[in-house]
């Protein structure tokens, strides 16, 4: 199979315990950033690398929306009133500029543990509802018979794409892209080999995973408190493809 123009990055907001639930945050939400090939290279990485060396000087720094909000590590400056609002400016306009689909599922953890006596894994649902939203989106662009790389962080630091964790993921994902997931239609027809899976090690700058990492908590808060403020995800909005909130 040819490589295909589309490539995905993906981030979660939450965890997907169904052990102990945050009674403040019951959500896993997981986001999918699509981006032509053609555009990350061209718009998208320029567009990332120019505010890290306005900002930082260097582009060794990596985005993380937690520290951003928290105002902490390398973001420490945000303290101040004036530099946050400039840096918030830029960024906002980086992200409504970038030039990507986006797809994510909001898994409401508290109702998904009370509504089924054996439920699911949160994460393993949330990436069966993206994958089937992606693929949509790929038939569209007449794309879905070309590999697809679906970029992942690894849940497994010490051992990117070999350890335990990833290890279920990628099972669950092959599953998926077979067809044989017990929520999929007939097999012949919600079989999805165009995608594949790589794993990328939490120490890695990438452009495309830093996307992901910003907008996944905004499509989190939207569907858990749909009524709060929400200047992120209202640059998000445009670019959306679908959201699936379950149950």
């Amino acid at each position: 199979m040819e490589f295909g123009e589309f490539i995905i990055y993906v981030d979660e907001s939450g965890d997907h315990s169904l052990t102990s639930i945050d009674e403040n945050f019951p959500v896993f939400c997981l986001a999918f950033c699509i981006f032509k090939k053609s555009d990350y290279m061209e718009k998208a990485v320029p567009a990332m690398q120019a505010l890290k060396f306005k900002w930082f000087g260097h582009d060794i720094i990596v985005l993380h929306e937690s520290d951003i909000v928290k105002r902490r590590n390398a973001f420490h400056f945000l303290q101040y009133d004036r530099l946050r609002t400039e840096f918030m400016q830029d960024l906002n306009a980086v992200m409504a500029a970038m030039p990507m689909a986006v797809c994510g599922a909001v898994i409401r953890k508290d109702r998904l543990k009370s509504k089924y006596s054996s439920p699911e894994n949160p994460y393993q649902l949330a990436l069966l509802f993206c994958m089937e939203k992606a693929h949509t989106h790929l038939e569209r662009w007449r794309q879905h018979e070309a590999r697809c790389h679906i970029i992942c962080e690894s849940r497994s630091p010490k051992t990117a794409g070999f350890g335990k964790e990833d290890a279920a993921l990628e099972l669950e994902f092959r599953r998926i892209v077979a067809g044989d997931h017990y929520l999929q239609g007939p097999k012949e027809l919600s079989a999805m080999p165009c995608f594949d899976i790589v794993f990328a090690s939490k120490q890695a700058n990438s452009t495309g995973l830093q996307i992901a990492d910003l907008i996944a908590r905004p499509i989190a808060l939207r569907w858990l408190r749909p009524l709060q403020a929400n200047a992120a995800f209202d640059i998000i909005r445009p670019k959306l493809i679908g959201v699936k909130a379950f149950p």
